[in-house]
C-alpha cells in the first residue's frame, strides 16, 4: 500500500456513527476500509475517564489494521484516538491524534450500546497507543505493536475457555489469564492470538464477558474470535467481537434472527489465508453454504497466500467426549474431501477440551499407511490436510479421552498402529494441566506445538474443584511437567505440487494438485460487510 504522508488540517476527519437498537445496524461495516484523515482535538492534562468496558482488539483485514470492540453506557459518538506511542509525552497524546469513527449500537442483551472502529492504514515495526473516546472522557490507553509485514511469523491458538464452565467464572478467568501470560512471556513476538471458540460458558452472562476480558493483554495482541456452541444463543459474541470480511447470511447463523451471532470470516496475515466458520450452523444444508464459502474465498484470495488455515469450533476428529456426536458424524463426511480438493494446510479446532494431531489426512483418509503415531515430521503430498484439536487454555473443563467405538460410528474406529486411539490421530493427549498451540508460520514449513502453560497447580479450576479425580501424565501416573514444555510437536513440510510455490497458489480453482485458485468469485463486499482497503490515514503512520 502507499500512504499519503501529507499533513492534514482539522475539520476533514470522515465520521460515520450509528447509534440505534436495529438489526440493521448490526449488519453494518462503517469503519472498514475508510481513508481517514486526522482531526485537532485538544488534549487535557488530566482526561475524563470514559464510560467503556470490555475494550478487545481484534484482528482486522490485513497485517495494517486491527478491530477495536467495547461497550459503553451511552450511546453518544464515539471514535477511537491512535498515535504512534512515541509521541505520547508525560503520558500525554498529542493534541493531533488521528481519529476512527465507530459503529455503535443498542446491546440486545443487557442494556448500554456496543461499538467497534476499525483502525487502518498501521506500519510495520512500530508501536501504537489508543483510547476510546466519548465526548470528552477517554477510556484507558492502550498498546499494541506490528512487526514487519512480510516473511516468518508464530501465532498462538487456545481452546475452550468456557468461562464459568467450572462453576467458578473467577478462577475460570484467572486460568486464562495465566496461560495469555505464560504464553505471551514465552512468545512476546506472537503476532496473533487465535480463539478456538467458546469463550464463555453462557452466551449472555455478561459476568462471564468480563471475566474473559480481564487480561490486558487481549487489548495488546489481537484476538481472532471462533464463535462456539456456549457463544450462540445471543448477541453477546458479536456485540464484543467485530470481525472482517463476514458473511452473516442465515446458512452461516445458528438460532432465530433473535438471537443470531457469527457467521463465517476471512482474512490474509502475512501469506497465510485464513477462513473461520461458524460450525454451529451445519444442519439444512449450512456444510454445504460453509464449502462453498471456503471455495469462493480460495479462488478470490488464494493465489495472494502460501498457507491456507481454516479455524472452527467443533473438532471433526474428536479424540474424547465428542468424538460421535451425531454433528461431527456428519461433518466427517462434509469436510474432508473438501478441504483436501482446495489446498487446506491446516485445521484448527476446538469443542473436545482435550488435545490431538491428526496423520496427514487426504480426502477423509490417511494418506500415507505407514505414517508413525507421533511423527516429528511428516510431508503433506497433494491433497493433505493435518487437523489440530486444542485442550483448555483456562483449566474450567476437561474431557477424558475415549476409546474408538465403531458401534456408534463405524467410519471412526481403532488406529491399526495404536489401537487405543481413533484411527484419524497421530497424537491424543488429556493430562488436565492447561495447554496453548503454538504455530509457527515459515517458508518452507509450518511447525506445530501443544504446550504445558500450567500444571496441577492453580490455576485449575477443574482440579481444584475436584471435577476430575487425577492430574498428570499418564493417567495421573506420572508427575506434571513444567511449564512450557511440549506436549507435541511436528514439522509440516508443504508439498511442492499442492498448490504452494513461490507465488502462492495455483490458478485454475482447485489445480491440478489440489493448489488454489485465482481471484474469480468471492467479493469482498457481499452482504454489506465488505472490506476494501482505500489510502491510510495522513502522516500519522511517520
Amino acid at each position: 500500500m502507499k500512504f499519503d504522508n501529507r499533513t492534514q488540517g482539522p475539520g476533514l476527519v470522515r465520521r460515520r456513527v450509528a447509534v440505534g437498537a436495529t438489526a440493521t445496524v448490526m449488519g453494518l461495516s462503517a469503519a472498514f476500509g475508510s481513508g481517514l484523515t486526522a482531526t485537532a482535538h485538544a488534549d487535557v492534562s488530566v482526561s475524563a475517564s470514559a464510560p467503556v468496558t470490555g475494550i478487545i482488539l481484534g484482528v482486522g483485514a490485513t497485517e495494517s489494521q486491527r478491530v477495536v470492540s467495547w461497550y459503553s453506557s451511552v450511546g453518544t459518538a464515539q471514535v477511537v484516538e491512535v498515535v504512534p506511542t512515541s509521541q505520547i509525552v508525560r503520558g500525554q497524546f498529542p493534541k493531533r491524534p488521528i481519529t476512527f469513527p465507530a459503529t455503535v449500537a443498542a446491546n440486545r442483551v443487557n442494556g448500554g450500546f456496543n461499538g467497534h472502529a476499525t483502525i487502518d492504514g498501521l506500519k510495520q515495526n512500530t508501536k501504537y497507543s489508543y483510547r476510546v473516546r466519548i465526548g470528552s472522557g477517554w477510556s484507558p490507553t492502550y498498546s499494541f505493536r506490528t512487526q514487519s509485514f512480510k516473511g516468518d511469523f508464530d501465532f498462538l491458538f487456545f481452546g475452550d475457555p468456557q468461562i464459568g464452565s467450572s462453576g467458578d467464572a473467577v478462577k475460570d478467568g484467572a486460568g486464562l489469564q495465566d496461560t495469555l501470560n505464560v504464553s505471551l512471556a514465552a512468545n512476546p513476538k506472537a503476532e496473533l492470538l487465535v480463539s478456538g471458540g467458546d469463550q464463555v460458558e453462557s452466551a449472555n452472562t455478561e459476568a462471564q464477558w468480563d471475566a474473559f476480558l480481564a487480561s490486558d493483554k487481549l487489548r495488546q495482541y489481537p484476538w481472532a474470535a471462533t464463535i462456539g456452541n456456549h457463544d450462540v444463543g445471543g448477541k453477546a459474541y458479536e456485540q464484543h467481537f467485530w470481525t472482517p470480511n463476514t458473511d452473516r447470511s442465515a446458512p452461516f447463523y445458528n438460532g432465530d434472527a433473535a438471537t443470531r451471532s457469527g457467521g463465517d470470516y476471512w482474512y490474509i496475515y502475512k501469506g497465510v489465508l485464513f477462513i473461520d466458520l461458524n460450525s454451529n450452523a451445519y444442519a439444512a444444508g449450512s456444510d454445504a453454504a460453509h464449502i462453498s464459502y471456503v471455495t469462493n474465498v480460495v479462488k478470490a484470495q488464494g493465489a495472494k497466500a502460501k498457507y491456507t488455515v481454516l479455524v472452527y469450533h467443533h473438532s471433526i476428529y474428536s479424540p474424547a467426549d465428542h468424538a460421535n456426536d451425531a454433528d461431527n458424524q456428519l461433518r466427517r463426511q462434509d469436510f474432508p474431501t473438501a478441504f483436501s480438493n482446495l489446498g487446506v494446510d491446516l485445521v484448527l479446532q476446538g469443542h473436545d477440551h482435550s488435545y490431538s494431531r491428526s496423520y496427514v489426512i487426504k480426502n477423509g483418509a490417511k494418506a500415507n499407511p505407514k505414517e508413525k503415531p507421533g511423527a516429528a515430521e511428516v510431508a503433506q503430498g497433494p491433497g493433505g490436510v493435518i487437523y489440530v484439536t486444542a485442550n483448555s487454555a483456562s483449566g474450567s473443563k476437561y474431557y477424558d479421552l475415549t476409546a474408538p467405538d465403531t458401534t456408534k460410528d463405524p467410519k471412526y474406529g481403532p488406529d491399526p498402529l495404536n489401537p487405543k486411539s481413533h484411527w484419524a490421530n497421530s497424537v491424543e493427549n488429556q493430562e488436565h494441566v492447561r495447554t496453548y498451540v503454538k504455530v509457527q508460520v515459515r517458508d518452507d514449513k509450518l511447525v506445530v506445538e501443544n504446550l504445558r502453560s500450567g500444571t496441577c497447580a492453580a490455576p485449575n479450576a477443574a482440579v481444584e474443584l475436584g471435577k476430575v479425580p487425577w492430574c498428570g501424565p499418564n493417567s495421573g501416573a506420572s508427575a506434571a511437567q513444567p511449564v512450557g514444555s511440549a506436549v507435541d510437536k511436528v514439522v509440516i513440510r508443504p508439498s511442492s505440487t499442492n498448490g504452494h510455490d513461490d507465488n502462492g497458489h495455483g490458478n485454475d480453482g482447485h489445480g491440478d494438485d489440489n493448489g488454489h485458485g485465482n481471484d474469480n468469485g468471492h467479493g469482498n463486499d457481499d452482504h454489506g460487510h465488505g472490506n476494501k482497503l482505500t489510502t491510510a490515514p495522513a502522516a500519522w503512520l511517520q
